[in-house]
């Protein structure tokens, strides 16, 4: 058996950082979007995801596959936005056991009112905390990982 490749210092200062600030900044975020607009950092991904798509509508599993959920998480999930009336579901013209996920108007106003609140809390607790080289070097690290992880930016 292979000895294992133990970190260095400076790796190690590096992965235990960032595994801080990844806990630390995504719960800072999380916090800011629920306090400033009563948004699960949940119900943000679906609607933003959902805005991206063709008439902010996309198929249930093609929903689940960008977010990478589960189809029943994601299924528990929109259930409980069509209660507070964010998302609707429609059944897909071409797959009589699929669904359509659609962002309604009310969950398009959410979404466009949640949105300025939300990049200026990012822009607080990251980007204006970074140089502009800072900038390029985080989006350069995340390329170079995701490219590892087989996934795209």
């Amino acid at each position: 058996m292979n000895e294992p490749r133990w970190l260095s210092p400076d790796e190690m200062r590096a992965w235990l950082g960032y595994r801080r600030l990844r806990n630390l900044l995504d719960a800072r975020i999380a916090r800011d979007l629920t306090e400033d607009a009563g948004l699960s950092e949940q119900d943000y991904d679906v609607m933003s995801n959902l805005s991206a798509c063709e008439g902010r509508r996309t198929g249930v599993g093609d929903l689940a596959a960008r977010l990478r959920w589960s189809h029943s998480r994601l299924s528990h999930h929109l259930t409980r936005m069509e209660k507070r009336g964010l998302v609707a579901r429609e059944e897909h013209p071409g797959d009589a056991r699929g669904a359509i996920a659609a962002l309604t108007p009310a969950g398009w106003a959410a979404l466009r009112e949640a949105a300025p609140g939300h990049v200026a809390s990012v822009r607080e607790h990251l980007m204006d905390v970074l140089t502009p080289e800072q900038v390029r070097v985080l989006g350069d690290v995340a390329e170079a990982v995701l490219a590892r992880l087989g996934q795209r930016t």
